[in-house]
């Protein structure tokens, strides 16, 4: 009974945190935070864009004179 205590308090947060990963795929709620996410990255990558609009062209640039 002491070694299973141990192996708890060792691995107390991996079992949580699989525990939340088996609720999160049951709920299929995986699909709403994959969402939320490429919704921010889009927020994220178009302020980049729109505050270095030279460097953005100057990269673009040279990436499609490479291709």
């Amino acid at each position: 009974m002491d070694n299973f205590k141990k192996f708890l308090t060792k691995y107390c947060g991996a079992i949580i945190g699989g525990l939340i990963a088996i609720v999160i795929l049951c709920t299929r709620l995986y699909e709403l935070i994959i969402g939320v996410v490429l919704i921010f990255l889009g927020m994220i990558i178009g302020n980049y864009v729109q505050r270095n609009k030279t460097q953005v062209k100057e990269k673009l640039k040279g990436l499609i004179d490479r291709l």
